[in-house]
């Protein structure tokens, strides 16, 4: 026979929902025992759970990592406005509170989390080559060997004492 069954909200695979008095009649015509129904939860394409949690990615050029950016994701309760903040960095993560699974048998959701994946280039044109490479050029502290006491110093407190440093350390020949 077909039955219709509640499922309710919260709910994950392995989840077993209990029906009374709904299996196989009972020997000599007793009573019907219990039915129980296991439940499997088909994958989402773009999220993935974790406990109440939802987990989805969502990629972004590097110049937007770099500079900032405020663009609109797609939750399942519908676009949501997200801003990538100035120097976000490859892993990072935004939280948005309260758009994750709903919590069975409790009030309130689990968070959605999103993991920021900032991609890089792989076909550059000419200007596009350019403009990264001037960019290089103004971060560029020193050449291979001083780097990294420049670096030090650059973490301690400045990048112009760590040039300064530098060129007093390998004069010009």
């Amino acid at each position: 026979r077909t039955m219709k069954v509640r499922i309710p909200a919260g709910v994950d695979t392995g989840t077993r929902i209990h029906l009374a008095g709904e299996g196989e009649v009972g020997p000599g015509g007793g009573p019907a025992g219990d039915l129980y129904v296991e439940l499997r939860v088909r994958q989402h394409e773009t999220f993935t759970r974790r406990g109440d949690d939802l987990h989805a990615s969502v990629a972004v050029p590097m110049t937007a990592a770099a500079l900032g950016v405020t663009m609109s994701f797609a939750t399942l309760d519908g676009e949501q406005e997200i801003t990538i903040k100035r120097g976000t960095q490859p892993g990072d993560t935004i939280v948005l509170p309260g758009l994750g699974v709903t919590h069975l048998r409790h009030e309130g959701r689990g968070d959605l989390v999103i993991h920021v994946d900032v991609r890089t280039p792989t076909k550059l044109d000419a200007e596009q080559e350019q403009l990264l490479r001037d960019l290089f050029a103004r971060q560029q502290v020193a050449p291979r060997g001083g780097a990294v006491e420049a670096a030090e110093d650059v973490h301690r407190g400045g990048l112009a004492r760590a040039v300064l440093a530098y060129q007093a350390k390998h004069p010009a020949t």
